[in-house]
């Protein structure tokens, strides 16, 4: 018999599973819901002295209480902050566990407290705050029924399942999310699966891409025994759709789900590939994080600066700049008689936008300070989730950037991110702008339904604002298809593109900088 043991996040408690462990249990599995204590039903009048390590022993009590002669397998679930005390248990009883399921959580560290899971940064900041003032034994009042969001994307829930959830939901004890998780490596090479709540902002392919990037963190999620499942749905797929996450959480006891690639084992990753054009080399000058690409002749030409997305790992080589994708867009635009740029800027994780943010800044002055340059012709160019970055440039447009464009953006904050209330919010830029550059958009056929929602919230945003934004389509085309997609749809919508780009840089005729060109 398998046993299900189900840990869940913050808030709630054994409540939240009730359907779901219904369907285990009609499926023949033995099902155990954990009471976290200080939480729901196991919480006190004046709940005092819980930590994280109080839960880990909650944890730890379930699995001991299975009597080893009636349990074939005990797969360990934890959601959301429950993955921690799941974790840490399954690193005290490694020998009883036979898989743990990271249920739309991510992957705790040594050391690490839950806090800084917390997706919204303005929420981590307020917690910290609460524990300087309220101390560890504090409480983290549960979110009003529209608030929901902060802590994960509610798509998928109806009404009825939000009433629930907001009114059985209770306050959760502070220490729990203050206490650094401690791990001794017992439990580290256990079976895993992740299943990913896409409505949260993360899939399959999104992990994988960061694989690709090399990172050696994440090589340990390409083990064999590690396996991954999809759930379009948001952060308490319990609620939204239980019977496929029961569907889900037996074939994950089973071994089953999708297997990464590791990084290099056959052909190139798709942003090492090569770009889907040929271009001519150009020479290239590296200026600290910036390289510049110029054209034949004195100048001054305009520049287009490329804007790579991310995040990106650190340590990830080569290095955004040395990209196929970003060089050849760089070569292009210089044979085109053009000054192409690309630069590395800090995006590393997504709470790094604001210092990504200060080197694409940094990068544009060092670009408009050249003499070869004309400071007054300049285009930025985004890239998937660099598309946040775009935010800055549309709320106070500089009468120098002549153009403004993206490919396959991200242009919202997505769900699991934590960046609602930050500045980096291009649809919301673009809405409350008093002006904004022209804009060139380029729009992929099979994009994530994630991102492309975000796209779909900047064109409203947008609306009909005068200079108006060109959309080049590319139907069949798929996230970074400069290198997936080489098909002659694919050339010519990178040539489309940059002809509208480079069409913008030319000298206006006199009626202000979003006129047309008299060359």
């Amino acid at each position: 018999m398998t046993v299900f043991i189900l840990v869940s996040g913050v808030f709630t408690g054994p409540h939240v599973w009730r359907d779901t462990a219904a369907r285990l249990t009609a499926a023949g599995a033995d099902v155990h819901a954990v009471a976290l204590t200080g939480l729901g039903a196991a919480r006190s009048a004046a709940p005092s002295g819980i930590s994280l390590e109080t839960h880990i022993a909650d944890v730890t009590a379930a699995i001991d209480a299975v009597d080893p002669a009636d349990a074939r397998d005990i797969v360990l679930v934890g959601h959301d902050y429950g993955i921690h005390p799941a974790v840490g248990a399954a690193d005290r009883r490694p020998r009883r566990i036979t898989r743990i399921v990271h249920l739309d959580a991510g992957i705790p560290q040594d050391g690490v407290p839950p806090l800084a899971a917390v997706p919204d940064g303005t929420l981590r900041a307020q917690l910290a705050a609460r524990a300087e003032s309220a101390g560890p034994d504090g409480e983290v009042p549960p979110p009003a029924r529209d608030d929901w969001s902060r802590w994960g994307s509610t798509a998928g829930l109806s009404d009825a399942a939000l009433d629930r959830l907001t009114a059985l939901a209770a306050p959760h004890p502070l220490g729990t999310l203050l206490q650094p998780l401690r791990l001794t490596g017992a439990g580290a090479s256990l079976p895993t699966t992740g299943v990913l709540c896409t409505g949260n902002g993360v899939s399959i392919e999104m992990v994988q891409r960061l694989v690709d990037f090399g990172d050696p963190a994440l090589q340990a999620l390409t083990r064999p025994e590690v396996t991954f499942f999809e759930l379009a749905t948001g952060h308490w797929p319990m609620l939204s759709c239980p019977a496929e996450l029961a569907e889900v959480l037996l074939k994950s006891a089973a071994g089953e789900g999708h297997r990464l690639e590791p990084a290099g084992t056959s052909q190139p990753p798709a942003h090492l590939r090569p770009f889907l054009l040929d271009v001519p080399e150009r020479p290239r000058e590296r200026r600290g994080n910036v390289d510049l690409y110029f054209p034949d002749g004195e100048g001054p030409h305009p520049a287009v600066i490329f804007v790579h997305g991310g995040p990106v790992p650190a340590d990830a080589r080569p290095t955004p700049r040395d990209w196929p994708t970003l060089q050849g867009y760089a070569r292009y635009t210089a044979a085109e008689e053009a000054v192409g740029v690309t630069l590395d800027h800090r995006l590393h994780d997504v709470s790094d936008y604001e210092r990504a943010a200060a080197d694409v800044a940094a990068a544009v002055e060092l670009v408009r300070q050249d003499p070869r340059v004309d400071a007054d012709r300049i285009a930025l160019w985004f890239f998937s989730g660099g598309g946040l970055l775009a935010a800055d440039w549309l709320a106070a447009s500089p009468p120098w950037l002549r153009c403004l464009a993206a490919s396959y953006p991200v242009l919202a904050p997505l769900p699991n991110w934590g960046l609602n209330d930050s500045r980096f919010h291009p649809a919301a830029a673009v809405a409350a702008a008093a002006e904004v550059p022209p804009l060139v958009l380029t729009r992929v056929g099979r994009e994530s339904p994630e991102i492309a929602a975000t796209v779909e919230h900047f064109l409203a945003a947008a609306g009909d604002r005068e200079p108006g934004v060109e959309v080049i389509d590319v139907p069949n085309g798929h996230h970074a298809f400069e290198t997936l997609d080489r098909t002659d749809e694919s050339r010519e919508a990178v040539r489309r593109a940059m002809r509208a780009v480079l069409a913008r840089l030319r000298r206006p005729d006199g009626r202000g900088r979003n006129a047309p060109d008299a060359r």
